[in-house]
């Protein structure tokens, strides 16, 4: 039996490799184009003043400053909450987009309407930082206050759709990031409750 060489092998793999991702980013590219296709006025300046207000976090800091106000396990979900976001943040911008480099879509040659237009960030599109903060944020929140789970899961899902909507970022950006902020509440979740598990 003829076993071919490692490098043959190499190259094969190689190669079925590139055309999944070729596959993967004309499906990306397809859902983009549908958003930017579908006329939405009603959600139009609402997704692009959502975009704007989770610039640098800005909505979750918020969030957790009043949360801070609270006793105890109020104030522990604002300091998890943050410390996901600065992992999700730290990761994101100084990780994944230097690693990947891809490039953001081309507003114009999809024809994104201008009313949903925000500033197409110069950095690098994947994966979306907005959406890694935005999932950090709620999922770090969400475990110690189960009650704050679903409203700010679906305030990081608007904000995720709001940076396909307003044509700076690909679905599959936007899919990443989702992933890594799951990471980076893990992470910060487990520093948080360590000091309880070593009194306990």
């Amino acid at each position: 039996m003829h076993v071919p060489p490692a490098a043959a092998v190499r190259r094969t793999v190689a190669r079925a490799d590139a055309a999944v991702l070729g596959d993967l980013r004309a499906v990306d590219g397809a859902l983009y184009a549908a958003v930017a296709a579908t006329p939405t006025p009603t959600l139009d300046r609402a997704l692009r003043r959502l975009s704007y207000a989770a610039d640098h976090s800005k909505i979750s800091l918020t969030v957790a400053g009043l949360l801070a106000l609270g006793p105890g396990r109020s104030r522990r979900a604002a300091l998890a909450g943050v410390g996901a976001v600065a992992l999700a943040s730290a990761a994101a911008n100084l990780c994944g987009k230097r690693m990947v480099r891809r490039r953001r879509p081309d507003r114009e040659e999809a024809r994104v309407i201008l009313d949903r237009h925000v500033p197409m960030p110069k950095s690098a599109s994947f994966p979306s930082g907005h959406t890694a903060s935005a999932t950090a944020f709620a999922t770090a929140v969400g475990v110690v206050l189960p009650a704050a789970a679903v409203p700010l899961g679906a305030l990081a899902v608007a904000v995720g759709y709001a940076r396909v909507h307003t044509g700076v970022h690909y679905p599959g950006d936007v899919a990443a990031g989702g992933v890594l902020g799951f990471a980076a509440a893990a992470a910060s979740l487990a520093v948080v409750h360590m000091p309880q598990r070593r009194r306990s």
